[in-house]
């Protein structure tokens, strides 16, 4: 496996109370790179940044402060109102109440990785993308695994443009079974810290141990330095053997 060397010479050292933020930060890196790459607006606020798409995209909002001035609340509902697709908020502090927006709300922990070794190596092959082919064979695996409709009928590119492997940080990983791709996931790198993005599976593979590999694979690469994520009910048995420990609750809303 090979991968582009993104790290901080001096990676932070992080504990259980920084990860909140320093999830903020890398998510709000993930979806302004996002965002750059398919030409959407990137809007930053102090307290948020928002990624402002097409129909089909939607809006996405990323919380970045704990306390929102009463301004920036007004802004996101804005937005919210205005929103052209599906919307979704992501606060890693649980400390925004957007009620008042008529968005559905759930929690989900944010998890810490102390840098060190993975405890063994993906039983399938992984790789970061490269060329074209391997990048759509990413997105239509991500599009199925985590069921958006928004972008079907699929239109290559659309989710991940080729732009998207040229933003800074930024990897798409793809895992392969006797050379088919059946599993994909990003990894993100900003400020010294990392973390993963659409890890998902080809629906005819799931519980084979597709998503750790690709978890083990794009892990590797970034084993020196501290990792936070947000993490499914789901796959946080996984987060957590692989040396996870849940931080905080993230609450996130979407449109209903």
């Amino acid at each position: 496996m090979t991968t582009r060397s993104t790290s901080a010479a001096q990676p932070p050292v992080l504990t259980l109370a920084d990860a909140p933020l320093r999830q903020a930060r890398n998510s709000a890196a993930f979806w302004a790179a996002t965002g750059r790459s398919r030409g959407h607006a990137v809007i930053r606020r102090a307290g948020f940044l928002a990624v402002d798409g097409d129909a089909r995209a939607g809006l996405r909002v990323l919380i970045q402060e704990p306390v929102l001035q009463p301004d920036e609340v007004a802004e996101v509902a804005e937005l919210v109102r205005r929103a052209a697709g599906s919307v979704n908020v992501e606060d890693p502090f649980s400390s925004t109440d957007l009620g008042h927006l008529d968005l559905r709300s759930w929690q989900m922990p944010v998890m810490l990785r102390q840098p060190g070794p993975a405890s063994s190596e993906p039983a399938l092959e992984v790789t970061r993308v490269a060329r074209p082919d391997d990048l759509q064979a990413a997105e239509r695996i991500v599009i199925e695994g985590f069921e958006l409709g928004g972008f079907e009928p699929h239109r290559p590119g659309e989710l991940f443009p080729a732009a998207l492997i040229e933003q800074p940080g930024v990897d798409v990983f793809v895992a392969r079974h006797e050379g088919v791709p059946v599993g994909a996931g990003v990894s993100v790198v900003d400020e010294g810290v990392g973390s993963h993005y659409w890890i998902a599976t080809s629906s005819s593979f799931r519980s084979r141990g597709v998503g750790r590999a690709v978890i083990l694979g794009s892990l590797a690469p970034l084993a020196h330095l501290p990792l936070t994520l947000t993490a499914s009910k789901l796959g946080r048995p996984l987060y957590e053997s692989l040396g996870y420990s849940v931080a905080a609750p993230s609450t996130w809303w979407a449109s209903r």
